[in-house]
Order: C-alpha cells, then structure tokens, then sequence
C-alpha cells in the first residue's frame, strides 16, 4: 500500500440532517430526493436546515420509471417504452415512443438535461425483426430481438429528435453526464459479459458528433478544464486483466492524461473494494471503499486524491461512522449517509499541500 494513501486528513463536519431516501445533488443548489414512488426537488440549504417539507417540486413515480428534474421546472420520465416530459404542473408537455427494454420491465437509462435546460439525452434500445442481424436474441420473448443501443438528442421544450447515434451497448444500466458548460455529453453504459463502454459526443446543429471512447470504463464525473474521470471497475470478466483503476481523459482529443491504479490504496488487493469516485471541487478527488485487513472486520475508508494528477493525498478521518455512499455538492462538501441520518462536510483547514493532516 502506498503510505502516502494513509495519512490523515481531517474533515469538518457542517451538521446532520435526517433523509428517509437517496439524495443526489443538481444544478442550482438543489438536492433530489428519491424514495419510493416519489422524487422530490429541494432547496439544498433548506433542506439541511431541517426544513425538509417545502419541496420545490414533486413527482409521483412508478416503479418502472426513472424522473430526473428541468432546470426551468417540470420533469423528464424514462418509462418502458417512451421518454416523456412534464410542465411544473404535471401536465403532460410531450412523449417520445421507443422500442421495449429488454429483461426486467423497467427503464434502463435515466435522462440527461443539458445545463441550460434545452437539450435531452437518453439511451433507448432498438429492436431487430431479422434474427441474423441481431446482437441480442432474447428468447424469453419471442420476435424481441436486439441490434445496439441508439443514444438520442432530444428538444426538451418539444421532444423533437435532434440527433440519433447508435452505440455498441446492449444496457443493462447507463450512466449520462454533460459537460459542466453543455459542450460535450458523456454516456456509459453496462453490457453483461463485455463491462461497462465510454463514449463521449459533442452537440451539433445537426445532430451528435461523436468524439471518442474508451472501453471497461465507466463515467465518474468532470475533472478540471472539462476532462472525464472514469473508474474501471475488478469484474472478473478476464482473469489476467482484472483491476480497479481510476483514469482521466480529454474529450476534444482522446488522450489519457491520469492513471491510478487503486491497488496502491489497497490493504488487500486482490479482495478490497473501491465502489466510487466523487469530484469534491478543482482540486480534490474523494474515492471511497472497503479493505480487509488481515485481522479484524472489513473497514470502509475514503481517500482524497489530488483532481489533476489522481494522486493520493491521504485517508480522511472523520469523527463519526460512514459509509461507502458519497454525494459530492460539487462546492467541496460532500455527504454521507448513516442509515437515515445524512451527514454533511467539508476538508479542515489548508496546509502547504492543499490539505489539512495529522
């Protein structure tokens, strides 16, 4: 292990709020809070006050749906077998028909609003009538057979499809971002027996452009300057070739320009457990998971790493139990989760090295 992985960094805790559900940070200092057959939209800073019965918005939701929020108000919904949209007022704005999902009957891929609110992304699967041509032949269902997934760009006030670009996925699970200045869309996407694939597309007045990708890699967030954080992910697909990695990627050229590999955090590598990367702010990468030392129980640790070299900076010590569940406010402070209780910090006071550590 890489000693420099297990200096002590102190952490400031900002106060403890109680969250009966899963809570994910959005643009605007919003949080949105999901629990069953329900999101709710709320004020970030109310929210932590305690005031947690003034929500800015609310969705009733099915179980087979996936609801992320508008910027200006209102909803978009990935069902089944449609994308929809919804005014502030639940009405009903437009919806998008696609081709069924396959396996369980639930949507596969949540929605991605671009930043300025105008532009929608969603992964959607496609159907192949001639069994030959298909990548996926699903034999619990007969004449639903699949070629690759299409990822779609979509008029968020109108639903028209501005862009359709087939990707090499067969989703069981996607994982959209934009780019914090809406200049670039990222998508990841899991397919069973080939890993999760990367792919990154640039938004044009004619449709998507697609810029590049990378494959076993799958979307983590935004570094400084625009590049891509991706995590790879130990899945025992190939023996000789199983690792957990974090790594950064330029968009507009394609190169790698960071590379750690995990297992110099790792008290064993060959069983610990490193489940995600969050970007706290410009400077600082927190990676959290889980180590089993050669005595005792598991432990979950977090590690801060430096955002522009994926460095390790050292381990954070907080005064209370965490967690492996990590929401990054991208304004340097980060939650965790405690069963119902959401704990709410940020990094002690600057040294010379950037952090604070003992």
């Amino acid at each position: 292990m890489n000693t420099t992985g297990d200096v002590r960094i102190d952490v400031v805790p900002l106060g403890t709020t109680r969250a009966p559900g899963t809570v994910e940070a959005v643009a605007g200092g919003r949080l949105l809070v999901r629990t069953p057959g329900l999101v709710e939209v709320h004020d970030r800073e109310d929210f932590f006050a305690g005031r947690t019965g003034g929500a800015t918005a609310a969705l009733r939701t099915e179980e087979h749906e996936r609801a992320v929020p508008v910027p200006g108000g209102g909803f978009v919904v990935a069902g089944v077998a449609s994308v929809r949209a919804l005014d502030p007022d639940g009405g009903p704005r437009w919806e998008v028909p696609h081709d069924p999902w396959h396996g369980a009957g639930r949507a596969h891929s949540a929605p991605a609003v671009s930043p300025d609110g105008r532009m929608v992304s969603v992964v959607v699967p496609v159907v192949e009538p001639d069994r030959e041509k298909a990548a996926l032949v699903y034999d619990l269902e007969p004449d639903r057979n699949y070629t690759w997934d299409d990822l779609l760009l979509l008029d968020a006030a109108t639903g028209e499809v501005l862009g359709r670009r087939q990707i090499r996925s067969l989703a069981s699970d996607a994982v959209q971002a934009w780019r914090p200045d809406g200049s670039a869309l990222v998508v990841s996407c899991w397919t069973a027996w080939q890993s999760w694939s990367t792919w990154w597309a640039e938004p044009r007045a004619d449709g998507l452009r697609m810029l590049g990708g990378t494959w076993m890699y799958a979307l983590a967030g935004f570094l400084p300057g625009g590049r891509i954080l991706t995590q790879r992910y130990a899945e025992h697909l190939f023996p000789d070739d199983d690792r957990d990695e974090l790594a950064a990627y330029d968009p507009g050229t394609g190169e790698r320009t960071a590379l750690l590999d995990l297992s110099e955090l790792a008290v064993d590598p060959e069983n610990d457990e490193f489940s995600s990367a969050e970007v706290l702010d410009g400077r600082h990468v927190l990676v959290p998971g889980r180590v089993y030392p050669a005595e005792g129980a598991p432990q979950t640790r977090h590690w801060l790493l430096n955002a522009d070299t994926l460095r390790p900076l050292g381990r954070l010590d907080y005064p209370a139990p965490v967690g492996e569940d990590v929401t990054a406010l991208g304004d340097g402070t980060w939650l965790t989760h405690d069963g119902e209780w959401l704990h709410r910090w940020s990094l002690g006071p600057a040294d010379s090295r950037g952090v604070a550590s003992r």
